[in-house]
């Protein structure tokens, strides 16, 4: 998600620091934007020139200082309400000045996370939707401290990128994760009970409803541990039965069987290189 929101930014022609836990992980970012633009440019989405001067306005570190003097910062690590605390109270003091400090989560209320802040009125949640150069979606979500101005501001920001937004309270999961975790965990279910096969269930929601991919393999596309991490964040908040994540889902979590980027999940996936999963098997 990080490396996709850093290209959309860098091709719409903004200045971009990544920063990373490691320099491993830099360069695997750094590789995952190159492999998007080099396939935004065989469709014809990206010429040379403008491939060119994206990746000039790039830049890859693994300290969090080096963002100082940013006009604005998203935050888009893992789904870890501890972890990305400690970055927002870290980017209060770092640029203090910033127009708003934005957190990609899809699931921590974004007042916990303001919360650690000086100015809880500047921070908001842009939750893009992956792959992020492909899909138009941004939820804005608004806490109980974000301001109007700032509100206007991100979504002016989020039609830069050409992203289409639309407007959420802040509550576990927003719009789109409210209406889709319960759907995938009543797949799992639906699955771990013997009801139906992996293959049948996915082919049904493609064929049956049309739609673009069955929900194991969107689990799987998801990471099993992301939907496992919704799914109890909305159960705190709700405490409603349909979003208890289903056993199979914690063991699974549990085995290290992520999804596709783990290489295994629900499906099996060919080669270990995150983006390039082929279809399951």
């Amino acid at each position: 998600m990080g490396s996709g929101i850093a290209e959309v930014c860098a091709r719409a022609g903004m200045d971009v620091t990544v920063d990373e836990v490691s320099a491993e992980r830099a360069d695997l970012t750094r590789r995952s934007v190159e492999r998007s633009m080099q396939r935004a440019i065989r469709s014809g989405k990206l010429d040379q020139s403008a491939h060119a001067d994206a990746v000039n306005r790039l830049a890859y570190t693994t300290a969090i200082e080096d963002v100082a003097g940013a006009d604005l910062a998203i935050e888009a690590i893992i789904e870890s309400e501890s972890a990305k605390r400690g970055v927002f109270h870290e980017l209060d003091r770092i640029i203090p000045d910033a127009r708003f400090l934005a957190s990609n989560t899809s699931s921590v209320p974004i007042m916990k996370l303001a919360a650690e802040t000086s100015r809880p009125e500047r921070v908001l949640g842009l939750h893009f939707f992956n792959p992020v150069p492909v899909l138009s979606l941004v939820e804005v979500v608004r806490s109980i401290m974000t301001s109007d101005s700032v509100l206007e501001e991100a979504k002016a920001f989020a039609w830069q990128l050409g992203k289409e937004t639309i407007d959420s309270q802040d509550r576990a999961g927003f719009i789109v994760n409210a209406l889709l975790v319960p759907y995938l965990l009543s797949a799992i279910r639906m699955y771990e009970s013997g009801f139906a096969s992996k293959e049948d269930i996915d082919r049904g929601m493609v064929l049956g409803c049309a739609h673009p991919m069955g929900p194991l393999a969107l689990s799987d596309l998801i990471g099993l541990d992301t939907l496992q991490f919704v799914a109890e964040s909305m159960h705190d908040e709700f405490r409603d039965a349909s979003n208890v994540p289903p056993p199979l889902l914690n063991r699974m979590v549990e085995a290290g069987l992520l999804g596709r980027k783990a290489g295994r999940g629900f499906y099996s996936y060919a080669g270990d290189t995150p983006g390039r999963a082929k279809q399951p098997s």
